[in-house]
């Protein structure tokens, strides 16, 4: 009876592993190769950040957004497109990842992580600063980890807030 969650528990990918995935990620950001992170999504994953630390759920209560694939896709398209004017001039930011952990209720279908964030964007000699909490849920597939859901709760997330252009 043991033998099944040993199984289970090795076929979870380590904390090297899934830490190498979120720095990566961090870093198509902040290259700004939208399409390439993109594709980090698995083909149902969404992109959230809800306006409550306790929100389980985008429906009850108004997210700062919610975005499935084809969200992503048309704001990609927008933050690519040249004449964007709430990125003219381009936003350049910088994506600090920390405390990863991954959660013990983790499972061989979907991982759970914990991670700290810090992102500073400077755009129009205007600093911002947004800081909270990841919580991802990373599917494995044959092409590597993919992001079925990553959950952004801000330290402020119940803020009001200047238009937001940029990925946290």
């Amino acid at each position: 009876m043991l033998a099944e969650p040993r199984a289970a528990l090795a076929a979870l990918p380590d904390l090297a592993t899934v830490e190498k995935f979120l720095y990566l990620e961090a870093r198509l950001l902040d290259e700004r190769r939208f399409e390439a992170w993109y594709e980090l999504f698995a083909e149902d994953g969404v992109y959230w950040a809800p306006t409550r630390h306790e929100q389980a759920s985008p429906v009850e209560a108004v997210s700062l957004f919610y975005d499935d694939r084809v969200t992503m896709a048309a704001r990609i398209k927008r933050l690519s497109h040249p004449q964007a004017h709430i990125q003219v001039p381009v936003s350049r930011t910088a994506h600090l990842v920390s405390n990863v952990e991954l959660d013990p209720a983790s499972t061989a279908e979907t991982v759970i992580v914990h991670a700290s964030f810090f992102m500073a964007e400077h755009r129009q000699d205007e600093p911002r600063w947004y800081g909270g909490r990841y919580e991802y849920r990373l599917r494995p597939s044959e092409a590597g980890l993919r992001i079925a859901r990553k959950k952004v709760v801000l330290v402020n997330a119940g803020a009001a807030f200047t238009s937001m252009s940029v990925y946290l």
